[in-house]
């Protein structure tokens, strides 16, 4: 195999253009959730499996999850699979298809859903995030399929529904509803990283969202002795939730930040006029807590403080959690940690580290399931950005070290 490899990195090199025209694509069908206004990723799934097909590409499964809100009635991803010489185990690679909406318009110097090339760089919607990974998987194991060369395992690229609006369609539901995955499989997400490529993430933090709603009394403004002001009540509550960080104050320097944090976030609208005071006021919490920390006493705690200021206000508060979710990390020792640190030696000479992040990843919903997963790439950390973009660099870089780790005995 390493005779192989040469052949294998001159194809990912050579493919710039083609890997450029596939960026171009994918991001000329917006894959928006209908949380965002979107109909999903059917069409964009489609565009993808015809150029899959067209490249020779055979073995493509594909897993259509209900989703009665989007015209399609369905939230489609596929699977890929590259026979290997052995099926001991499986090495996954997994990238999601949809995007997040562009944002203010006036932010762009271009149509997000046109690619534009400049400096070595493609500017669009969705290019880095993710489809920089996706484009580096797919013209990985396009290197094999062209040059003839079978990898000694089995490779599956898994190309995924609804990453950015919770995975419950995507791998949420493949996790429930399939039988893809094993034990001893290795599983990278190329989907966070840095601009070296150096940092290996294998666990992140705690996540929790709440949305407190402030139930007072509406009242003229002039007669505040008259009402319950929801608004004061919520605001000073904002500030206490805030300040538990002073309670949940470990640190962990795999994190960065090294610590909890808890902040106040969205905020919905309330009265139409200055001159009245709100008797509803609804705002979220965005909770990103050390694995250290359970979610249930972050949340018990967060009750004990919202009692205390429905005392003091005469106000009734209630709490949502949107989001909650914690998972253990992957160890450093795991398989796809160790190969995948090999293969960027060997590839680039990069010595990698291993972190965790605040932010969150298909890799959490993993972790919970039981499997080992690390999440890696090179990027500039355009992710949600007005002008996103990704650096065609990257995406060869990226391709050459995907295609070392799929080569390894």
């Amino acid at each position: 195999m390493k005779q192989d490899l040469t052949a294998l990195y001159d194809f990912a090199q050579a493919s710039e253009r083609e890997m450029v025209a596939l960026e171009t694509l994918l991001t000329a069908h917006p894959a928006l959730a209908p949380e965002a206004g979107g109909q999903g990723e059917y069409k964009k799934c489609a565009a993808l499996t015809e150029w899959l097909k067209a490249q020779g590409f055979t073995n493509i499964e594909r897993f259509e999850a209900p989703d009665s809100r989007v015209e399609s009635g369905v939230r489609p991803s596929i699977v890929v699979t590259i026979p290997g010489k052995a099926d001991d185990y499986a090495l996954w690679i997994m990238a999601h298809l949809d995007v997040v909406a562009p944002g203010e318009r006036s932010l762009w110097h271009s149509d997000p859903w046109t690619v534009v090339e400049q400096d070595g760089k493609l500017i669009g919607r969705g290019v880095e995030d993710n489809q920089q990974g996706l484009v580096s998987a797919a013209f990985a194991a396009l290197a094999f399929l062209k040059n003839g060369v079978v990898p000694p395992h089995t490779v599956k690229l898994l190309f995924m529904a609804d990453e950015e609006v919770g995975s419950a369609y995507g791998i949420g539901w493949l996790l429930k509803n399939t039988a893809l995955f094993r034990k001893q499989d290795l599983i990278l997400i190329p989907d966070g990283g840095d601009s070296k490529g150096e940092t290996i993430e294998i666990a992140e933090k705690n996540l929790l969202w709440l949305k407190v709603n402030v139930q007072g009394k509406q009242i003229h403004a002039s007669r505040p002795d008259l009402g319950k002001n929801a608004c004061l009540a919520a605001s000073d509550l904002s500030l206490r939730l805030h300040a538990m960080e002073k309670t949940f104050n470990k640190t962990d320097d795999l994190f960065e930040p090294n610590y909890s944090t808890i902040e106040p976030t969205m905020r919905l609208a309330n009265v139409e006029s200055v001159n009245i005071i709100p008797g509803d006021e609804t705002f979220y919490m965005d909770c990103r807590m050390l694995p250290c920390y359970d979610l249930d006493a972050t949340l018990a705690e967060a009750r004990r403080i919202a009692d205390e200021v429905e005392s003091e206000y005469g106000v009734t508060v209630r709490f949502e959690t949107p989001n909650k979710s914690q998972s253990p990390a992957t160890p450093t020792d795991a398989p796809i940690v160790e190969r995948l640190t090999a293969a960027l030696k060997e590839t680039h000479g990069i010595t990698a580290r291993t972190i965790g992040i605040g932010g969150g990843t298909v890799g959490a919903e993993l972790r919970r399931a039981g499997f080992h997963a690390a999440v890696w790439s090179t990027l500039d950390e355009q992710a949600h950005m007005p002008n996103e973009y990704c650096l065609i660099k990257n995406i060869i870089a990226d391709a050459k070290t995907l295609i070392t780790l799929m080569a390894a005995e």
